[in-house]
């Protein structure tokens, strides 16, 4: 079935059909699904619950995979923007796999592993980061600044998304 074909037998006659590569609903009830390249199902082969937890939104701000974000209503429309420690409501919300220029629209994960890092150590806790977007394995400690922790590094390009309660520094 390499390319998607398949023989069924319908009142005696053989016929040849195609697996379908994304669900359109009850109307593709009892068809036979086809996997992507990757070897996976489409999300619209999952029920209702299943899948990435993630929006796509609208960005404030240019963004780089892997930056960590801030979910915020930006004069009554919701937009992505960089997650900042040295900012009272600038918290980890989530992050973006992917890189784009602001006005874009992004997708931003609210959990998962953000597996767009580099030169991260095995094993350890990051924190949210004075530097916008990013991380640091030394909770920040400056009168002003937010503590959150961001996850633990799983590989050195890997962070499992294990985000804290944000805490201001006093």
């Amino acid at each position: 079935m390499a390319d998607g074909r398949f023989l069924t037998e319908e009142n005696g006659e053989i016929k040849e059909e195609r697996a379908i590569n994304v669900s359109t609903g009850a109307g593709d009830a009892d068809k036979i699904p086809r996997t992507d390249a990757g070897g996976k199902l489409d999300i619209t082969f999952m029920p209702n619950g299943i899948g990435d937890d993630s929006v796509s939104m609208t960005t404030f701000e240019d963004l780089n995979a892997g930056d960590w974000v801030n979910v915020f209503d930006d004069s009554g429309t919701v937009k992505l923007r960089k997650a900042d420690a040295t900012t009272v409501g600038k918290e980890v919300t989530g992050f973006v796999s992917a890189s784009s220029t602001a006005p874009a629209v992004n997708t931003v994960f609210f959990e998962g592993v953000n597996a767009s890092n580099a030169g991260l150590s095995l094993g350890v806790t990051y924190w949210l980061s004075t530097t916008a977007g990013g991380e640091v394995t030394t909770a920040p400690s400056s009168s002003g600044n937010i503590v959150q922790k961001v996850g633990k590094s799983l590989s050195l390009t890997e962070i499992a998304f294990e985000p804290s309660n944000p805490i201001e520094k006093v």
